[in-house]
C-alpha cells in the first residue's frame, strides 16, 4: 500500500509564511519560531514532495514555478482549515448543525420570514441555509433539508408538497404597454424577460393563453427570479414570474400586472431529505415547523 504523503500543518504554515513574506527571518517572526526552525520545517517539506520549493541567489529568495504551484494549493487548505475551525467554535457542545438548501429566490421571499422564532423555539439547532442552484445527491451530505420546485420527485429523498403557485406577468408601472397581449405581441418593442432556471415559462404561458408566439425564448435572461423581478422594476421589460414571490411590490405598487392573465405552474414546492431520516430529531423538528407555518398547504 503506497504511503500517504501527509506534511504537517506545520511544515505547511511555514512555507505559506516563508513564500509570502519571501524571507526566513519574518516568516520566523510571525510564527514566533526560531529561523532555523522554519528553514528546517521548509527543508523536510522540499525532501518529502521531491522539490525544491524556493530559488537562492544572491541572498534573494523566489519561489520556483514548483513552489508557486505548491502554494496556491496550500492557500487553499490552510483557508479551509481555519474555516472549519472557526465554524466548530460558532457553536455550543449541544448544537446541532442542519444544512437547509434553497434556490436563491424561494429562500429569500419565503423560507426566511417563515424562520422567524425557529431559534426560540429550537435554540440548540444551527441553521445553515445555502444557496442551490444546481441538482445534487442528498446522499452526500451536502444538505440535510432541500427546498425545490418541480413534480415531487428527487433522487434518494422524502419528498413533501408544501404549495403550487401562479405565474404572472409583471411590470414597472407606466411602462408603455397595449392593453391586451394580443396587440402587445404586434409591438416589436416588447421585451420579454427571461428566467434562466424556469427557460419554458413564458412559451407555456402563451399556450395557456391560445397564443403562439415564436419569441417566447427571447429576451434579456437572468440566473433568478429576483433578477427578473429587479429587472422588471428597473424597466427593462416584462416578467412571467410566480405571484407569490412578488406579493409585496404588486401591494406597494412597485409592479404591475399589465394583463390579468394568470397561470397555474405545472410543478409545486417541495420539501426533502433523505430517506429514512425523517425521525432524526433535527430535522423532524424543522419540518414540523415548516409544515405548521400560515399558508403551506393552502396555496
Amino acid at each position: 500500500m503506497t504511503r500517504p504523503i501527509l506534511p504537517s500543518t506545520t511544515a505547511l504554515q511555514c512555507f505559506e509564511a516563508v513564500a509570502r513574506h519571501l524571507s526566513f527571518t519574518r516568516a520566523a517572526d510571525e510564527l514566533f519560531l526560531t529561523q532555523s526552525a522554519v528553514s528546517k520545517q521548509v527543508a523536510q517539506l522540499e525532501e518529502l514532495l521531491q522539490h525544491q520549493l524556493f530559488s537562492r541567489a544572491r541572498r534573494h529568495l523566489k519561489l520556483t514555478p514548483a513552489g508557486v504551484l505548491y502554494l496556491a494549493e496550500v492557500n487553499r487548505i490552510l483557508n479551509q482549515v481555519e474555516s472549519a475551525s472557526r465554524y466548530i467554535l460558532s457553536y455550543g457542545s449541544e448544537t446541532q448543525v442542519l444544512k437547509v438548501a434553497t434556490q436563491p429566490t424561494f429562500g429569500a421571499r419565503w423560507l426566511i420570514p417563515q424562520l422567524q422564532g425557529f431559534n426560540d423555539q429550537h435554540p440548540n439547532i444551527h441553521l445553515d441555509i445555502l444557496n442551490q442552484l444546481d441538482p445534487f445527491d442528498l446522499q452526500q451530505g451536502k444538505a440535510d433539508i432541500l427546498f425545490f420546485f418541480g413534480q415531487g420527485s428527487w433522487p434518494g429523498a422524502t419528498c413533501i408538497e408544501l404549495f403550487g403557485e401562479e405565474v404572472v406577468p409583471v411590470c414597472a408601472p407606466g411602462l408603455s404597454l397595449a392593453e391586451s397581449i394580443e396587440e402587445a405581441l404586434q409591438n416589436e418593442s416588447l421585451t420579454l424577460l427571461q428566467c434562466t432556471s424556469r427557460p419554458e415559462v413564458w412559451q407555456e404561458w402563451f399556450q395557456y393563453q391560445g397564443l403562439q408566439m415564436q419569441q417566447s425564448y427571447q429576451g434579456p435572461r437572468f440566473e433568478t427570479f429576483y433578477m427578473c423581478i429587479c429587472a422588471a422594476q428597473a424597466r427593462l421589460g416584462v416578467a412571467m414570474v410566480p405571484r407569490y414571490l412578488v406579493a409585496q411590490e404588486l401591494e406597494e405598487g412597485k409592479l404591475v400586472i399589465p394583463w390579468g392573465n394568470a397561470m397555474p405552474s405545472s410543478g409545486a414546492h417541495y420539501l426533502a431529505f433523505p430517506e429514512n431520516a425523517g425521525e432524526v430529531p433535527k430535522i423532524k423538528n424543522f419540518i414540523t415547523w415548516i409544515l405548521a407555518r400560515d399558508g403551506v398547504g393552502r396555496h
